[in-house]
């Protein structure tokens, strides 16, 4: 006879069975979307919390670090709104539409939905889910079981629809902001429609108060039509004791031209996964990460690029300064298909580490399935350069004032990817407060 061999299951993957019966018959959705819920969360329970066995997941073990599974933060009240009127202020100042998202659910009577542009429409993803108008799975992310768990517990975000030639002038700024000091989940379902030839520039922040232990589960999915635009901006910058997993998904039509950067700076555990599928010839695609972490801060960004389509063209740039007993985790991986001739892409990582004790893990990886393409990636991890530093102190530089601006360089060109000036700026002064606190 031979035994069945069942995994223990974790005080985490017992809670999350627990939080889902409690909470499925309450969660936005009819018959169909509850069957979706059911389908996605028999997939979590199948696999059970990522650990380090699971390649995808080799430097992030989330059956190690989730200890718990948080019950679902209570709708906000006026507390809540009052915390979180100055959220985003990472960006105050600039003319930003801001939408708010505040304990997980959306706030209409916070955010600026006044004077839309025509061909413009946002709405609640809870309401979306409640009328069977929106379709939940996470298709590129496949088993991914973070993505599963997401779309069974997804309660509410913003949905996003632009109309075909429509150039959205002014900046959606989507405000993911936690106010409460008990410790609870987010999971948040967010999707943006961008028409045939629109344009737009959408802004992502996710904030929290530090030293409170909260966890978030937020997903973005993106379909960009052809010939259409859209720079995509997010800043992670969670409380210190915050767990963040977030999965973006983004389809990519023929002539489009699509640009991703990130910026990670907070939080306890992040992992920003992202999933891009070139579908359409001649599009054009950019990624760019910056990732600035000290304490025992673990940051992980793990790319997937699938190019479809011939005739397109990619480029991945991810920098990480990594400081005391920090990790940095990079894992990138483009895919060629077989009618996707004439791609060009091209990928790198760099990680800064200034600690003995500062971790880098950095893996690259190409999947090419035809034969008239040019691709090549590449990594480097170092410290600081010593010539430079002394080259700096010897002019008069204080060693901490010498070794931010060595600093400032190596992030400023990933910054620099950045198209709009004021958005630039923003994230310039971002990087600074950081290293001021370095001071």
């Amino acid at each position: 006879m031979n035994a069945e061999i069942r995994p223990v299951k974790t005080a985490a993957e017992i809670g999350f069975a627990d939080l889902f019966a409690a909470v499925r018959q309450s969660l936005p959705g009819g018959r169909d979307i509850e069957a979706v819920r059911r389908d996605a969360f028999d997939r979590f329970v199948a696999q059970g919390l990522p650990n380090s066995r699971v390649e995808a997941w080799k430097y992030t073990d989330l059956r190690r670090l989730v200890r718990d599974a948080k019950a679902l933060a209570p709708r906000p009240d006026a507390d809540a709104w009052t915390a979180a009127r100055n959220a985003g202020a990472v960006f105050a100042g600039l003319d930003l539409r801001r939408l708010l998202i505040v304990d997980g659910a959306f706030v209409p009577e916070l955010s600026d939905l006044a004077g839309l542009e025509s061909g413009v429409r946002i709405r609640a993803t809870a309401e979306a889910l409640s009328a069977d108008e929106m379709v939940l799975p996470l298709e590129m992310a496949g088993t991914d079981p973070a993505a599963a768990l997401n779309t069974a517990l997804a309660a509410d975000g913003v949905v996003i629809t632009v109309a075909a030639d429509v150039a959205v002038e002014r900046a959606i700024h989507l405000v993911f902001v936690t106010t409460g000091t008990v410790p609870a989940a987010m999971f948040t379902r967010s999707r943006l429609e961008l028409g045939s030839a629109a344009a737009l520039t959408l802004v992502e922040t996710h904030e929290g108060p530090d030293q409170s232990d909260y966890q978030v589960n937020a997903a973005l999915q993106i379909n960009i039509a052809d010939k259409a635009r859209l720079d995509h901006i997010k800043i992670t910058g969670e409380g210190t004791a915050a767990l963040h997993i977030a999965t973006l998904e983004a389809s990519i039509g023929a002539g489009a031209d699509y640009r991703e950067f990130g910026f990670a700076a907070g939080g306890a555990v992040v992992r920003n996964q992202i999933f891009l599928k070139v579908a359409g010839e001649g599009t054009t695609a950019s990624v760019h990460q910056a990732s600035l972490l000290s304490g025992r801060q673990h940051a992980d960004t793990t790319l997937v690029l699938d190019h479809v389509a011939a005739g397109s063209q990619s480029r991945e740039v991810f920098k990480a300064v990594v400081d005391d007993e920090a990790r940095a985790v990079f894992q990138g991986r483009i895919t060629v298909r077989p009618g996707a001739q004439q791609t060009d892409a091209r990928m790198m990582a760099r990680a800064l580490l200034l600690s003995d004790e500062a971790v880098a893990n950095c893996k690259p990886e190409l999947e090419i399935f035809a034969d008239d393409v040019q691709c090549g990636h590449g990594t480097t991890t170092g410290a600081l350069d010593d010539q430079l530093k002394f080259y700096l102190m010897a002019r008069g530089i204080p060693e901490r004032e010498a070794e931010a601006l060595l600093i400032q360089a190596f992030i400023g060109e990933v910054i620099d990817a950045v198209v709009r000036e004021d958005l630039r700026e923003a994230l310039s002064r971002a990087m600074f407060a950081w290293l001021k606190g370095r001071e």
